[in-house]
């Protein structure tokens, strides 16, 4: 079995081209660079130049496959990698897809993401869920026309595309804004949580990935799976990391509803430093949002079963204290100090608003026109 793969260097994708070729297939890569080229050589993937932004550069890595993983996509959010969203997320898919079935691949596999439900709102969905916003990031946006304009008409006109929706991923190697957290939970410079009541779910990359070939070989044609661990308010998941690693939790708590004010600032601080994504205007506009699916349909139909969050966020934190720079932080440290001020300036305004006296008239309302 051969088996092309987009993404093969990102956190999810190294994974699953790991389990492919565990598993014994043969893996057709796509890389764009040769630093990419060089790490997934090493992992054992035969290697295809090219960018899923030029159709034809995949051809000849994708001809005769049997299986197609289209793991792919912008997910960072500083506003340069936003710019190119449009592009890769959208473009890119149609780009994949399209060719997969004019080259009649038997089956192809879309990584779309619980993100195209946007804010449930407490809500658990399942597959059967839908919404067309509004989107609070550029990425849940461009994800949406990707899932619901490019992969479900090309399966409503035939083509053999199985989508996974995975949640939020985390484990050893990840870069992602949740990552970033950990790590500034782990050094002790996080004494404030912004957004205790946003909810996500959580699966390890690992179960991630696994899901993603059990849907290649279990999956119905057509069909979609949600791969997602438990739903946990992010408050209650900070306290849970505090009872695993025995590190003191934030003592200060910042409603999302004053938090979100600070994205417009993030908005400008972030680039200018190079913050990671944590502190970039799209993330923390999505504070207090509720980004959760249930995955029934895949436990039940592919027999996919995570690992306990407990094994999981362990695990991640051995990693991350394996892996930390001792003089890691300094500029981490400077920002949360910034956004900390700049939150406490907007609880202190919002509690000034709320003292003033409202002033009665005491006649009845009249306007004027003159």
């Amino acid at each position: 079995m051969i088996a092309f793969v987009t993404g093969g260097t990102g956190f999810i994708g190294r994974q699953v081209i790991r389990q492919l070729i565990r598993r014994g297939y043969e893996v057709h890569a796509l890389a764009r660079s040769e630093r990419g080229a060089t790490m997934l050589s090493r992992m054992g993937a035969v290697v295809f130049p090219g960018d899923i932004t030029d159709r034809e550069s995949m051809r000849d890595g994708m001809r005769g496959c049997d299986l197609v993983f289209h793991i792919a996509a912008v997910y960072e959010f500083s506003p340069a990698a936003l710019a190119q969203a449009e592009a890769v997320n959208i473009g890119g898919t149609r780009n994949v897809l399209e060719l997969a079935v004019e080259l009649e691949i038997p089956k192809i596999v879309y990584t779309s993401t619980l993100a195209v439900f946007g804010d449930t709102r407490g809500e658990l969905p399942d597959e059967t869920y839908y919404t067309e916003g509004p989107f609070p990031t550029e990425y849940d946006r461009t994800k949406w026309k990707a899932h619901y304009e490019v992969a479900i008409p090309l399966i409503e006109q035939g083509a053999p595309i199985i989508i996974v929706m995975p949640g939020a991923v985390y484990g050893p190697g990840d870069t992602s804004w949740l990552a970033d957290l950990m790590r500034l939970f782990y050094r002790g410079l996080l004494p404030a949580l912004p957004g205790p009541e946003s909810v996500l779910t959580y699966a390890h990359v690992e179960d991630i990935a696994e899901g993603h070939i059990l849907a290649a070989e279990k999956g119905r044609i057509g069909e979609s799976y949600i791969l997602a661990g438990p739903a946990v308010p992010l408050g209650e998941m900070v306290e849970f990391w505090s009872q695993l690693t025995g590190k003191p939790g934030p003592t200060l708590r910042i409603p999302a509803r004053l938090a979100r004010g600070m994205a417009p600032v993030a908005g400008r601080v972030q680039p200018a430093l190079s913050l990671p994504d944590m502190f970039s205007e799209a993330i923390i506009s999505t504070l207090g949002a509720t980004y959760a699916g249930r995955s029934d349909k895949a436990r039940t139909e592919l027999g996919w079963r995570p690992r306990p969050l407990q094994a999981g966020m362990m695990e991640t934190f051995e990693w991350i204290a394996a892996t930390d720079p001792a003089d890691a932080g300094v500029r981490e440290k400077r920002a949360v100090q910034g956004l900390i001020i700049a939150a406490v300036g907007l609880f202190v305004f919002w509690l000034w608003r709320r003292s003033r006296p409202v002033k009665r008239l005491n006649g009845p309302y009249t306007h004027e026109v003159g």
